[in-house]
């Protein structure tokens, strides 16, 4: 009899915003598998990562990943949040950057063609644990390229960070959620002003 596998959460996207548009979406809920708010942890072991990862078809089922394989794909998703944070205005932090471009150098990101159109993309050369983090970045290249990553922004609240997409027309939105992160910020500035005047 084999053992019942818990359940993969659906994508977290949030609910106050549409959803990111195509697979940036999928960037979307890889980055909200951890909501710093609450907090809530999605991959707490190598097994519940490797279920998230075959699940949304970025890894093969069968590689027995490790707490190093865990590791790096905690440090990738919480690069990929500072990143994100930059394009809500915050400072990227240079680390962040190491962090990514040493997975893509690992995953072996190369153009690859495709028949019969010719069509270029992305696509990583090495499999398991690297290969599934290279398409993640890949999709990132691809919305960049697309335009649509610069809407694709992380909450600055403090308590918050959660990533959400910009569907405003002049990409202004800044808190995931006005009624509760905006309002929140408004209160503290508010409470920083009382202060400064006493």
């Amino acid at each position: 009899m084999s053992k019942h596998q818990p359940e993969v959460p659906p994508l977290r996207t949030g609910e106050a915003r549409k959803p990111a548009p195509g697979d940036l979406a999928l960037i979307q809920g890889f980055v909200n598998t951890f909501d710093p708010e609450y907090p809530t942890e999605d991959f707490a072991d190598p097994e519940a990562l490797e279920r998230w990862l075959v699940h949304y078809e970025l890894m093969d089922p069968g590689a027995a990943l490790t707490g190093a394989d865990l590791e790096l794909v905690l440090r990738v998703r919480e690069a990929l949040r500072n990143v994100l944070m930059t394009n809500n205005g915050g400072e990227l932090d240079p680390a962040a950057v190491d962090t990514l471009n040493a997975a893509a150098k690992t995953a072996e990101l190369l153009v690859r063609f495709d028949t019969p159109d010719g069509g270029a993309r992305l696509e990583p050369m090495r499999g398991g644990i690297d290969g599934a983090v290279g398409r993640l970045l890949a999709i990132v290249e691809r919305a960049q390229a697309h335009g649509t990553w610069a809407r694709l922004k992380a909450c600055p609240d403090v308590d918050c960070g959660w990533v959400f997409y910009d569907w405003s027309k002049n990409r202004s939105a800044t808190w995931c959620s006005m009624e509760v992160c905006g309002n929140r910020n408004k209160a503290r500035a508010y409470r920083e002003r009382q202060r400064s005047h006493a």
